[in-house]
């Protein structure tokens, strides 16, 4: 049986923690999740900001970038926020991009704590201004989104809460002291 060679076996690992990352936000945003009782359209806590901010953390900037847009942009197809899904991928895929390019800077690798609550902070106005913006063109209103704002920046306090100390616990396992 011949060995297969190493660039197929990088790629298929990086192909299956891509899609089991893919996975990870959109079974965390479609059921931990607590709808807010503000705006028009309510709003939404989930844990799939936790799961975003985490993969970008393990993972680099491209990993967090597909599962954000994917993961995010496919729950609001499959849980009635359609319409939101191509503002769910840019903004999600951008915050992931963001989050994982910072935490990744200068060889760190996701292993500086301060460098990644950083990396998570600078990702929210992004992720504030594409949804903003969002609702501004959906609702030809530039006023109301402004209601938005309080939830969206909940959802990420909670994400970064619960990311910062799990990313600390998981950075300190085997699997990922080996990935540097």
């Amino acid at each position: 049986m011949q060995k297969a060679a190493p660039y197929s076996s990088t790629r298929t690992r990086q192909l299956v923690i891509t899609s089991m990352s893919i996975a990870l936000v959109f079974v965390a945003t479609l059921f931990i999740n607590i709808k807010l009782p503000i705006a028009a359209n309510g709003g939404l806590v989930h844990m799939g900001t936790a799961m975003l901010f985490l993969i970008a953390v393990l993972f680099g900037p491209r990993t967090a970038m597909i599962a954000g847009a994917v993961g995010m942009g496919l729950f609001d197809i499959v849980s009635g926020w359609t319409l939101w899904a191509p503002f769910s991928f840019v903004g999600r895929g951008l915050q992931g991009f963001i989050v994982g390019w910072i935490a990744w800077t200068y060889g760190h690798n996701g292993t500086k704590v301060s460098v990644n609550v950083l990396a998570m902070i600078v990702s929210v106005p992004v992720m504030l201004g594409v949804y903003y913006i969002c609702e501004g063109i959906l609702y030809s209103n530039w006023v109301a989104p402004a209601l938005s704002i309080p939830g969206n920046i909940t959802q990420n306090v909670v994400g970064i809460l619960v990311a910062i100390p799990v990313g600390i616990a998981l950075k300190k396992t085997r699997f990922f002291r080996q990935r540097g």
